[in-house]
Formats: structure tokens, sequence, C-alpha cells
């Protein structure tokens, strides 16, 4: 008989769930990088271009302040093969990982407390839920723009307000679920996660309303401003669906895991 080793227990704890997020979203972040370099960075470059050509009519004034700006402390100047490359590779992975492990820590506190759903069902619901309050809403009010678009002295302004918006989003969808946990006695789950999802809505479009809106596009091309945004809401949902499908594979994994391991030791305790 094999002897049992306590220390490989397969065990439900926020750390088990943590280190699955992280590996998954790190996963996520190479296959984000993927998609943004093959879909998003040809427009990139096009708006570079766009940039650079309005730069040629600058006045003297104007690029003597540019020339100023640039050389402050601190300022490092990135090549733009390092920026498409290791840079934009950096920053996906970075996200992705961190969005993984945000991710299995909140499915760690749902686990087991919403109704009958299953540790498969509660990870692809918190990741829906995550995509929707961190990503789709926060786009569809505030998306994303390419270089040469917006005026350089209003980024301060315009960055509160989408920070402000994906704020209410996330605190709107928290309340949500736990609304929801509340109302699955009372009500049926279709019934309860209508109403929590008219609810979310309701919040974030009236935050949506009362925010200001930024239209500061000017005479940029509609078609590359098109296919810009398209290729960064792809590279957001390329993101959450990876961190959806592996993390609910390990998450399924481990809750198998642990599940066996129980009936296991109340087989034994029962002889």
């Amino acid at each position: 008989m094999t002897k049992h080793d306590p220390g490989r227990e397969p065990a439900l704890t926020p750390g088990a769930f943590l280190v699955r997020g992280l590996i998954a979203g790190l996963v996520a972040g190479l296959v984000g990088f993927a998609v943004a370099f093959a879909f998003g960075e040809p427009q990139v470059d096009e708006a570079i271009g766009l940039e650079d050509a309005a730069a040629a009519h600058q006045t003297h004034a104007e690029h003597q302040a540019e020339a100023t700006e640039a050389a402050k402390p601190g300022m490092i100047e990135i090549s733009r093969d390092d920026q498409r490359s290791w840079g934009l590779l950096t920053g996906t992975a970075a996200v992705g990982t961190a969005l993984g492990g945000l991710v299995a820590l909140a499915t760690a506190s749902v686990v087991g407390r919403l109704g009958r759903l299953s540790a498969r069902g509660a990870t692809l619901l918190v990741t829906g839920v995550g995509f929707v309050a961190v990503a789709l809403v926060p786009f569809l009010k505030y998306p994303a723009t390419p270089p040469a678009v917006g005026d350089p002295d209003t980024i301060g302004h315009r960055t509160s307000e989408y920070f402000a918006l994906l704020l209410v989003s996330v605190l709107a969808a928290i309340a949500a679920v736990v609304v929801a946990r509340r109302l699955l006695g009372r009500l049926d789950g279709v019934t309860a996660a209508l109403v929590v999802a008219g609810g979310y809505v309701a919040v974030v479009t009236v935050a949506g309303l009362l925010l200001p809106t930024v239209d500061e596009l000017g005479a940029f091309p509609a078609d590359t401003l098109w296919y810009f945004r398209r290729a960064s809401i792809l590279t957001l949902a390329s993101i959450w669906a990876t961190i959806a499908v592996l993390l609910t594979v390990l998450v399924g994994r481990l809750y198998d895991d642990a599940t066996a391991e129980a009936e296991r030791r109340a087989l034994a305790a029962s002889l």
C-alpha cells in the first residue's frame, strides 16, 4: 500500500486558486500579445505615420515645445521596434497575469456560495462578469484611441473619467453578485440573474450618461480608427477568454481532486 502523503493533498485554498490564476493569466497575456501584434500594431503604425505627417507642418515654436518636453528628466525614448515587440509583450503579460490572479481570488471567494453552481460554473461566471465590468462597459463609453488622436492637455481628465466609470462598473458588479446570492433564497436562479443584471445595466447606464463624452477625433481617418478599436476589443476579449478557459479547467481539476480526496477520507473513516 502506498504511504499517504498529507503534503500532496489537494486543498481549496486561496493560494491554490491564485497559483492557477497566475498561470492562466500569463498564458492569456501571451495570447493577447499575439492578437495585438497581428491586428493592432499595423493600425498603430498607420496612426504614427499620420502623426509624423502632421508634425512636418508644425511651426518652429511647436517643434521647440516638443523637444523641450522630450528633454525633461525621466523621459526615456523607446524605439518603435521595442515598443511593438518586447514592450507590448511585457505589457500584455503583466496585465494578463494580474487579471488571472484577481479572477482566481474572486472565484475562490464565491465557489460553493452561489447556490448549486459548480466550481467550473462559478469560474465562468466570475470571468464573464469581470470581462463585462472591467473591459466591455468602460470600452463602450471610452474606447481606445490610437496615437495622433486626442488633445495631450486633456489626457489627465480623460484618464480620470475612464477610471471613474471603471470603478462604478466594478462596484456595481460586486453589488450585483452580493444581491444575487441573497435573492437565490427567494427567487429561482434565472429570475435572480435577470433582476441583478437589470440593476447593473441601470447603474452603469446612469453613470455613463453623467460622465462627460470625449470627442477629440478631429480629421482622423474613420477606417483606421475602427480597425484600431476593433483590434483593442479583440485583444481584451482574447485575454479574458483565455483566462476563462484555462482557469475553468484548472479550477475544475482542483475541485475534483479535493472532492475525491474528501470522499476517500470519508470512506476510510467509515471502515
